[in-house]
């Protein structure tokens, strides 16, 4: 009877890790990106730093948060239906804000920064996500992505590089909407 429980049980848990990885549903959770200190809610520019490549090639590092007030950083996987389907939202968002308020940056989890992105350029092309997307390198991955486990999973970081708040899962863009109104409000 054992043997036949673990038979059967065994593709359930294998389908349950593989869909973990993302997350079609909208939920919320309090965890962030780990800082120095345990804190997310304490991060700071110069804890919460990072360098990488954008799809242009240019080099970015963590100062970009402080060009905005409000900067909210999409991580996403090219695999990734719920993600594909809400870039469409957020690049009508990042052109309605003003940048000087709020900025929204794409991180590409699965393409590592200096192999092919083609499929990349492609993928934000056709869904209209015209704002800046990083490539996946080790400096980004410890920074921000230690605690990611799905995708979409979304931070919202102040000009300093606090982390206020974590969203896993897609949202349409009338909530993100709600969402970053909400935290500008309180800056």
């Amino acid at each position: 009877m054992n043997k036949l429980y673990s038979i059967l049980l065994a593709p359930l848990v294998l389908t349950a890790l593989l869909l973990s990885g993302c997350t079609p549903k909208s939920s919320q959770e309090a965890t962030g990106p780990e800082v120095a200190g345990g804190s997310s809610s304490a991060a700071s520019a110069e804890s919460l730093s990072f360098q990488g490549v954008d799809l242009e090639g240019n080099a970015v590092s963590s100062d970009i948060l402080s060009q905005s007030k409000l900067t909210m950083i999409n991580v996403w996987a090219t695999y990734c239906n719920p993600c594909l389907s809400e870039m469409p939202g957020l690049g009508e968002l990042a052109a309605e804000y003003n940048g000087e308020e709020f900025q929204i940056i794409g991180i590409v989890s699965d393409v590592m920064e200096g192999s092919d992105q083609d499929l990349v350029e492609s993928l934000v092309q056709q869904t209209g996500a015209n704002y800046t997307h990083l490539l996946l390198n080790e400096s980004i991955y410890y920074a921000l992505l230690t605690d990611v486990s799905a995708v979409p999973t979304t931070f919202f970081l102040d000009e300093n590089g606090a982390v206020l708040d974590t969203v896993v899962g897609a949202l349409e863009k009338s909530a993100w909407e709600e969402t970053i109104n909400g935290l500008l409000e309180g800056l």
